[in-house]
């Protein structure tokens, strides 16, 4: 039923209308309970401003002071103009829209990758379009680079550039094409990656310095230079013969600096032994030579005496050497036949 039905009169019926059948002290026209009644304070002027006041301290407080870590930097604002920088610690500044403050770390080493991006779980998406290069000599490589910076002025940083990171990344996909544009294949996939790193570096931070983006380049490594994937097969192939042809080259000269050394030290000794004979033929020869004009010089003396004293020492070296039989006058019986056999063959032997 209705609320303003409470208020309407009852029938005469009703049990509850005045009289005898009717609830003790009861109305004829109040409700059968009691509405409780709100009491609201009535509303002053002072309250009103101290509402205003607490939301301008709720506005203003936090507003006013900041805090800078030690890795950062402050730097505040004046109406949008730059007004001064803060180190660490809690600083106080005007209210919005007065002043703003920013804090950038600029201790933190900040990493930009391009070819590639790595999320927080570690799965690696590639990106083609930024990996994909052309090598000075028509070919096609998929380079994947990652390049390392910080903040040096925090100025810089956040008034000349509106998005530093992509800034980097771009310059960084520069820069590493024009250096792959101006090499060879080869050189790319092997012995060049240490020199387009170096390289790579000092012109990105070149061009860094020219837009005066208060960055500095701390690293460029090259994650990876291969091949596309559609001719990777042919490359490593093409990478396995160049390795079996650099090992071949080494095993050849490794023998060949075994082996000259070693013919070398046989012929310097073969010098020497022959350099040895003739010096010793020579010195005997002159020794003979001088012996035998000392004897003639003897013999020009005495040739007589000499001629047996040279007879008498050659006999001494001669006869000890032979064997020598002594036969006398009275042997008649024996045939003087010289020499005679130590071992004569007797008549009826088979030898």
């Amino acid at each position: 039923m209705a609320w303003d039905d409470l208020h309407e009169q009852r029938p005469p019926d009703d049990p509850f209308k005045g009289g005898g059948g009717g609830p003790p002290g009861g109305g004829g026209g109040k409700p059968p309970f009691d509405i409780p009644q709100l009491n609201l304070p009535k509303f002053k002027p002072s309250m009103f401003i101290g509402i205003i006041i607490l939301l301008l301290l709720v506005w203003i407080l936090p507003g006013t002071f900041y805090f800078v870590e030690p890795d950062e930097e402050g730097v505040v604002t004046t109406f949008g103009k730059f007004s001064h920088t803060t180190g660490p610690g809690v600083h106080f500044k005007f209210p919005s829209p007065i002043q703003h403050s920013a804090t950038p770390k600029i201790r933190q080493i900040r990493r930009a990758e391009i070819g590639f991006r790595a999320n927080a779980s570690g799965q690696i998406q590639r990106v083609p379009a930024e990996s994909l290069m052309l090598t000075g000599d028509q070919n096609i490589v998929d380079i994947n680079l990652v390049v390392q910076y910080r903040i040096t002025d925090s100025v810089a940083y956040l008034f000349n550039i509106r998005r530093p990171h992509k800034m980097v990344r771009d310059a960084a996909e520069t820069v590493i094409r024009g250096i792959t544009g101006s090499r060879n294949i080869d050189e790319a996939l092997t012995t060049g990656k240490a020199d387009i790193q170096i390289t790579s570096r000092e012109q990105i931070q070149s061009l860094l310095d020219t837009f005066q983006a208060g960055i500095q380049v701390v690293t460029v490594q090259l994650q990876g230079v291969n091949p596309p994937e559609q001719v990777a097969g042919a490359f490593k192939d093409v990478v396995s013969a160049r390795e079996d042809k650099e090992r071949m080259i080494n095993e050849a000269q490794g023998y060949r600096n075994a082996v000259i050394p070693e013919a070398r030290g046989q012929a310097a000794q073969i010098l020497r032994e022959a350099e040895a004979y003739r010096e010793q033929k020579i010195k005997r020869a002159e020794g003979d030579v001088m012996r035998f004009l000392s004897q003639y010089e003897e013999y020009k003396k005495a040739p007589d005496i000499t001629r047996k004293r040279i007879y008498l020492e050659t006999m001494e070296e001669i006869l000890p050497t032979v064997d020598k039989f002594v036969m006398g006058d009275q042997n008649q019986g024996v045939l003087p036949i010289l020499p005679l056999s130590k071992n004569p063959i007797l008549p009826g032997s088979n030898k």
